[in-house]
């Protein structure tokens, strides 16, 4: 009985800032046509370009595109054997995720062409980069971060949202100093601390591609990049016709605490 009552003190004194859960849906701002062809498994802008990663046997592709009017400006055609997946752009280098392969893909970023592979120990989903390490996920709840030079996994963490584990995490992107990720068949963003693997907020996105929209084909939310030239947030999903720029904004309960919140200092 003692050794309840510890657990129960515990539980009601413990400070709720440890699990504390930011909730959010999103205004949309912009949006932008996009080829609907395009099984998006990966995402990012950068220097005006938009670099997507197109998955699917057969159709699997890496495409770079002038982000301000959406002309494709190159594309390479993966091999047939290649489901591609997650991407990234760091330094001088295009890194592109394959699914069941084990091999991640380098790119030279001036002109696309393949110049290595970095062997991966499973399965690979969602790809970003903290500026330094590469950031991947395997469809788990952990996030692997790895040497671009050397492929070695530096440090894991596993990503919990409130104490569970928080699984099928697909596209991730690095926004200001946090790691976004898509959970896969869901409308759903969550916001991780790339530090402990802790989910600091969830972010509802149902409705966001309106029902008119959808053709036979039409697949899931995927796909987060930021524009580091702007800061401004586009997401989109698995052979969508368009970008959409979002904003956060905070739910009713979120709004009404950080009221009171407010009201209390």
């Amino acid at each position: 009985m003692r050794q309840l009552r510890i657990i129960f003190f515990l539980i009601a004194y413990l400070p709720m800032t440890a699990w504390s859960l930011q909730h959010y849906t999103v205004r949309v701002i912009d949006q932008k046509p996009q080829p609907r062809e395009n099984f998006v498994q990966g995402l990012e802008i950068l220097d005006g370009y938009l670099y997507v990663s197109a998955g699917n046997y057969g159709a699997s592709h890496l495409l770079r595109y002038r982000f301000a009017d959406g002309t494709l400006d190159e594309s390479r055609k993966l091999d047939v054997r290649i489901f591609a997946e997650g991407l990234t752009v760091l330094g001088d280098n295009i890194y592109q995720l394959s699914w069941q392969n084990r091999v991640m893909l380098v790119y030279r970023k001036s002109d696309l062409t393949l110049v290595r592979t970095l062997p991966l120990k499973g399965e690979g989903w969602g790809l970003t980069h903290n500026r330094t390490e590469l950031i991947y996920g395997d469809g788990s709840d952990n996030l692997y971060f790895m040497s671009p030079d050397t492929a070695r996994i530096t440090r894991t963490i596993a990503v919990t949202q409130q104490g569970r584990p928080v699984k099928r995490l697909n596209e991730l992107e690095w926004v200001d100093g946090a790691i976004w990720a898509n959970v896969w068949q869901s409308h759903r963003i969550v916001v991780i601390n790339p530090a402990n693997g802790e989910v600091t907020a969830s972010i509802d996105l149902q409705g966001l591609l309106p029902p008119q929209e959808y053709r036979r084909g039409t697949d899931v939310l995927n796909g987060i990049a930021q524009d580091p030239a702007d800061g401004s947030i586009w997401v989109t999903g698995k052979r969508w016709p368009w970008l959409y720029q979002i904003e956060l904004v905070p739910t009713a309960d979120d709004r009404e605490t950080q009221k009171n919140t407010t009201d209390s200092r």
